[in-house]
Parts: C-alpha cells; structure tokens; sequence
C-alpha cells in the first residue's frame, strides 16, 4: 500500500506587506470582534470581552458574526470594522 504525504503550503512567494503599528494602549479604544458562529466562539470572546472592559478599560466591543463560518467576513463586516482600532477574530467548534 502507497502513502501520499500532501503539502499544504503554498508555492507561491508572499508579498511584502507591513504591519499594522502597535497600539500603545486599549484604554479608549474600540474593539471588535469576528466570530465565525460557531459555538464555542461565544464563551470565548465573553470572557475576552470582560477582560477588555475590566483590565484594559476599552470603550466599547463591536460583535460581528459572519454569516458563513468558511468564508471570509462580509464585505459590510469589513466596511464596519474599519472604524474600530482593533479586531479580534475567532472560530471555536
């Protein structure tokens, strides 16, 4: 019997990109986040959301759910989230 090892990555070079600046504080700020609806993101970005109000004293958290858990965010999504100074996406099954 055969065995077939596949390489998930890609062959093509990246293209150079920058990174966006580091925010020096959250205090202030607003956050939001991208779920992909599955369940166990709720539990996860609740806790998160505390922790951000509490501890970094931010002041407000965004909660965007994609309509489509293997599909990029919606273009509206996108649109919204360029007003938050943070994003914060996550999946969770």
């Amino acid at each position: 019997m055969a065995l077939t090892v596949l390489n998930p990555t890609i062959e093509l070079q990246a293209e150079n990109f920058e990174l966006a600046p580091r925010l020096s504080t959250l205090d202030g700020k607003t956050v939001g986040f991208i779920s992909n609806g599955k369940e166990g993101t709720d539990g996860f970005f609740k806790h998160l959301d505390n922790l951000l109000r509490e501890k970094f004293k931010v002041a407000d958290i965004i909660w965007e759910t994609k309509s489509n858990y293997s599909a990029p965010a919606e273009d509206d999504i996108i649109e919204r989230a360029q007003a938050w100074d943070l994003a914060v996406t996550g999946l969770g099954d």
